[in-house]
């Protein structure tokens, strides 16, 4: 131990340094990592955790090169943000790892992380102790997040609590230069958890439970496999019955599934694999991908669209379904090589509610003879302390971009530009995400998905529970969205009365470009272009696409796409045919109503719609972006009825990037109003001249919607100072679009700013409305 106390060293004797580390450095092997190359270097010295991070103190020849190799070599969890270095007196011999320093530590809790290689070894190595075992972990990978109660991080307060060290795990819990040196997760077949299989009614299935469960699966079956954040439904991807009946039993009719396989070469047959792609598959979190599909399509997995969620396992017991299917091989060799079997992964919840995560929940809710969605339930005794779905990215030339943001990110933290009072935001209606604003570093939750029932609500609850506990904080703001009727409003205003601190509803399209200022770290003035669904604006109106000048926590609207009616309502939202009609009528088009529905939706009758537009009776307005869409996947015949939110924009879209790219129609939109209203009437007769022609119809829609929205954006910086973009909204995960409005905006020497470390959608939400309430600071109501 150092021979003084307090935050300085002494100010004699100054023979070596001391350097203090910050980042994700706690719970990870990193005090371990420091020990091994300490001695390595000959140093003398020791490391310990403490309140911020890491303090090391090294004396020796070889210690200017210290601070590089823990760069280069910091363990595969780690993240160094900072290492300050200043001069320090170090006593005795040998170097050591030490008690905690400076207070209570409370270590931070890092993501769930996919299996790393020396454990893959491990458990394909007949001669190790862990051979075949599924709960192999090491400092390196496992669960973390989803098996945590409370801080500080250690095994007491994980679901790791009730196993017990064999004496073998106890020794390499307690050898710094083990792997599983203070790994709180590490466990054998001796001590550790143990799987089981059980048919729909709860009762064992004879035989090796992996062996049985892949057995089950090449049958035909569904099988809910208990994974890291909760079940997956899992099925055999090359078997279009199974897929049917899983499609029909989880009530799914059209929603994509995600795909997953062994290696990124066992996936190239049915996706095309960037570098970007296979970085991503590959990495510590191991995120459900979407790639481009490739030549083989499989059936049912995801109709119409143009890109397919892939994954690789992610944790020994899905891996050690591969490794059956391979005869059970020794050595790693097996890992690089094509592998036909393609499972089903997908989130085991009923409809529309939250993830399974117990047992008990499991057979309850998924299994039973009556309406069962699982034939066999895969289980174990380790619990999942926190759902957390899935996460789902998309690789682009600037880096992933998220659609969902969940397992194996959270709960990273998002650094900041400044610090601030501490804030308690909680998202939206749907794609619901929270986040802790807390210094200089924003959490944001886990996916919870649409608040539509009194299960998903009760998630909310419970989300927000816990990511004040494990980050230990008190709000002094809540922030919410400006609709009154969320359940995630009524939820902040009931908090914000039992911390007694204020309540600030942020509105939905400043927040959607607020986070994007907060991950970026840009606290200067700027134009936000928010493109959208529907959200609610200041003045009580259905907004969605919209061009903001953001400066601050001030918010105003500059600019706007021209409004569409919407007949019948939140109806029209689900009716793409309607949201056509709409278009046609607003743009003076009416009398083509009637060939047009004879052509595409005989069944339908549009004189209702018709009179309700002339009378402007039940036809609110909407300048929403995803209206829009609707819109024109209507009027090119694409479906009538929606079977989950944005079908319509997604399946225009993969018709768009299966044609490719094309020249925006010449006088397909007009700005109107001085260059402030984005009108794209002009576009829709030659959409209804697109008969037989969907694909071309599909990707004209987008080439012009692009230049439009430069267009608009450009007209806007000509009349203001702001030199920079900030685009935003549910609508800019469309990878066609934003990438022909990139080209648009860069050619135009705009400088673009985009969702990075949050997605561009509702999930989101919750990081803006955060930002903004921490400058607002308490001016709102309690």
């Amino acid at each position: 131990m150092p021979n003084w106390s307090g935050n300085s060293p002494p100010d004699d004797g100054m023979n070596g340094r001391l350097l203090r580390v910050r980042g994700l450095v706690q719970g990870v092997g990193f005090r371990p990592a420091v020990w091994r190359i300490a001695c390595e270097l000959g140093l003398r010295g020791w490391v310990c955790n403490d309140g911020a991070g890491v303090r090391i103190a090294i004396a020796g020849e070889q210690m200017a090169g210290f601070a590089a190799r823990l760069r280069s070599e910091a363990p595969r969890l780690a993240r160094i943000d900072a290492i300050d270095e200043e001069a320090c007196a170090v006593e005795g011999e040998g170097f050591s790892i030490v008690e905690s320093l400076g207070g209570e530590v409370k270590t931070a809790i890092g993501p769930d992380a996919a299996i790393c290689p020396a454990c893959l070894a491990d458990i394909c190595d007949p001669a190790s102790r862990r051979w075949r075992y599924a709960f192999t972990t090491c400092t390196h990978c496992g669960p973390r997040y989803t098996v945590s109660r409370r801080i500080p991080y250690d095994r007491a307060q994980t679901s790791l609590s009730g196993f017990p060290l064999c004496e073998p795990c106890a020794v390499e819990y307690a050898d710094p230069a083990d792997r599983r040196f203070h790994a709180e997760t590490t466990c054998c077949p001796d001590c550790g958890p143990q799987l089981r299989l059980l048919d729909a009614d709860g009762q064992p299935l004879a035989g090796d439970p992996v062996a049985a469960t892949l057995g089950l699966l090449r049958a035909g079956k569904i099988v809910a496999i208990k994974g890291l954040g909760g079940f997956h439904l899992a099925c055999d991807a090359r078997n279009p019955a199974a897929v049917a009946e899983l499609r029909e039993r989880k009530q799914r009719e059209a929603k994509p599934f995600a795909v997953m396989g062994l290696n990124p070469v066992s996936l190239a047959g049915i996706t095309q694999l960037g570098d970007g792609e296979r970085a991503l598959l590959r990495s510590l979190a191991a995120p459900v991908v979407l790639c481009p599909k490739g030549a083989v399509d499989l059936s049912g997995i995801a109709p119409g669209l143009a890109w397919l969620g892939a994954m690789l396992p992610a944790t020994p017991l899905h891996l050690l379904l591969w490794h059956e299917a391979a005869g059970r091989p020794a050595g790693t060799a097996w890992l690089g090589e094509v592998h036909a079997l393609l499972l089903v992964m997908t989130s085991a919840n009923p409809h529309g509610e939250p993830l399974v995560i117990d047992n008990a929940e499991a057979l309850a809710r998924l299994g039973g003879s009556d309406g069962k969605i699982a034939d066999a339930f895969l289980l174990h005794d380790r619990d999942i302390v926190t759902r957390c779905d899935d996460s789902v990215v998309r690789a682009t030339p600037q880096g992933p971009a998220f659609i969902r943001r969940a397992r194996g990110y959270v709960p990273v933290p998002i650094p900041l530009a400044d610090d601030g009072p501490t804030v308690l935001a909680l998202g939206g209606y749907l794609k619901n995400t929270i986040c802790v604003m807390k210094g200089r570093e924003a959490f944001l939750s886990q996916h919870v998905g649409g608040l539509d029932n009194v299960a998903a609500i009760g998630f909310l609850e419970e989300t927000v529970g816990h990511l004040l506990d494990i980050l230990d904080v008190r709000p002094d703001i809540v922030a919410h969205d400006l609709h009154p009727d969320f359940p995630s409003t009524h939820l902040a205003l009931r908090l914000a009365e039992e911390y007694d601190v204020p309540a600030q509803a942020v509105g939905h399209h400043h927040a959607h470009i607020a986070a994007i200022c907060a991950e970026q770290g840009y606290n200067g003035p700027l134009l936000g272009l928010a493109i959208d669904g529907v959200g609610l604006g200041p003045d009580g109106a259905a907004w969605g696409g919209e061009l903001l000048r953001l400066d601050g926590a001030s918010c105003s609207r500059i600019g706007h796409l021209q409004a569409l009616a919407m007949p019948g309502g939140d109806r029209a939202a689900k009716e793409p045919w309607r949201m056509a009609v709409s278009a046609l009528h607003g743009a003076g088009l009416g009398y083509r109503v009637g060939g047009w529905i004879h052509q595409y939706y005989p069944g339908r009758d549009p004189g209702p719609l018709l009179s309700m537009l002339d009378r402007k009776l039940r036809c609110p307005p909407t300048t929403s972006l995803g209206r829009w869409f609707d819109a024109a996947a209507g009027l090119l015949g694409l479906r009538d009825l929606m079977q989950f939110e944005g079908q319509a924009a997604m399946e225009l879209e993969g018709l768009a990037a299966r044609h490719g790219s094309v020249a925006p129609l010449p006088g397909g939109y007009v700005l109107r109003d001085n260059g402030s209203i984005l009108d794209l009437s002009p576009l829709l007769p030659a959409l209804l001249g697109c008969k037989n022609e969907a694909a071309r119809g599909a990707a004209l829609f987008h080439a012009t919607l692009a230049a439009g929205l430069g267009a608009l954006v450009v007209a806007a910086l000509e009349r203001s100072a702001e030199a920079k973009v900030a685009v935003g909204g549910g609508c800019a995960m469309n990878a066609v679009l934003m990438t022909a409005l990139s080209d648009h905006l860069l050619g135009a020497g705009v400088g673009l700013l985009e969702a990075r470390q949050a997605p561009p959608n509702d999930g989101g939400l919750a990081l803006g409305q955060a930002w903004v309430a921490r400058r607002q600071g308490t001016t709102g109501h309690r």
